[in-house]
């Protein structure tokens, strides 16, 4: 088949309903410009979804996922599917015209669309000014999936300065407790795929990186409530964190952590706390976010700090998978 000569090499392969067949006639057994949540898709891909929808016309999304997940080994670092990823993926490709999903059975609920207010809990609020030593021993409890979890949720959408967002895929969540009186709060989640002075520091190969990325989390929360002047208290409280983040993790998602980051808004703070408790400085993000077209910056720039949680940090990061 001839190309239309009148058409650019980056028109003729966008993707579309109108063009999805000469498309294909093309790129079989290539790559096509459909990436999502770090994986490629090829033809070859699309010719076995178009395969398994044909012989089960009466399949369902949510079927149809899990059936691409378990043909492809499409799981994650615990073991389980990654269906939701999935069906973002599949649901990219019928957009895109290269195939065609099955009607949708039902419309559920969807709680990060419709997202609700966490519910306001009120606390005791008298000031406190003291030591870190005068208010030992301090409790750090993990409370994601406990009944804790909702005071969490309403002290970050109360006191913090980005208030509450529900994480995406794996995170654990921690309150501090002194004496039965919550005093403050993190949040460990999963990192951003590329963050080039964190990259670098590793030394990991793009192809190591998208592979081993599970291997390391970021503190996307830190919360010390605001009526307490605690001289050291952050550092403190880090210091005490980074040997527990990884152990959790483990029980909660079967997977080790090496390494863990966060970003600090320059614009707002220095990064004391972190720099006290021994993290390093790794440079700072270019502030043009992960969908960014323009190369300029939409946004604040953010000092990346990292911590080894082993010494062979590197060899293990570094490490390709069998």
């Amino acid at each position: 088949m001839e190309k239309d000569p009148g058409i650019k090499i980056n028109e003729y392969f966008s993707p579309g309903p109108l063009r999805s067949r000469s498309v294909y006639a093309i790129v079989k057994g290539m790559d096509l410009e459909i990436k999502y949540r770090g994986r490629q898709a090829t033809s070859k891909d699309v010719e076995f979804i178009k395969g398994v929808i044909a012989q089960n016309p009466d399949m369902s999304r949510r079927a149809l996922s899990y059936k691409v997940c378990e043909a492809w080994n499409w799981r994650q670092p615990n073991g389980n599917l990654r269906d939701m990823v999935c069906r973002g993926f599949l649901l990219c490709l019928d957009r895109a015209g290269y195939i065609k999903l099955p009607d949708k059975k039902c419309n559920p609920h969807n709680p990060f669309v419709q997202r609700k207010e966490p519910e306001k809990i009120l606390i005791d609020q008298t000031p406190v000014y003291t030591t870190v030593a005068n208010i030992q021993p301090l409790e750090i409890q993990q409370v994601r999936r406990t009944p804790k979890e909702k005071l969490y949720n309403s002290l970050i959408a109360q006191y913090h300065y980005l208030g509450y967002c529900q994480p995406v895929g794996e995170h654990l969540k921690y309150i501090v407790f002194a004496k039965q009186r919550p005093i403050a709060c993190f949040s460990f989640s999963s990192v951003p795929r590329h963050i080039g002075c964190r990259d670098r520091y590793i030394g990991w190969s793009a192809k190591v990186r998208q592979k081993n990325l599970s291997l390391i989390v970021n503190n996307t929360r830190f919360l010390i409530l605001p009526w307490l002047h605690i001289p050291c208290l952050g550092s403190h409280l880090l210091g005490r964190l980074v040997k527990v983040v990884a152990k959790d993790w483990q029980k909660m998602y079967n997977h080790p952590l090496y390494f863990l980051e966060t970003f600090v808004d320059t614009e707002r703070f220095r990064g004391i706390c972190y720099q006290a408790a021994n993290w390093q400085y790794l440079g700072n993000t270019t502030g043009r976010g992960k969908n960014d077209n323009t190369n300029k910056p939409n946004r604040s720039i953010k000092a990346v700090f990292g911590y080894p949680l082993v010494k062979d940090f590197r060899h293990k990061l570094c490490q390709e998978k069998k």
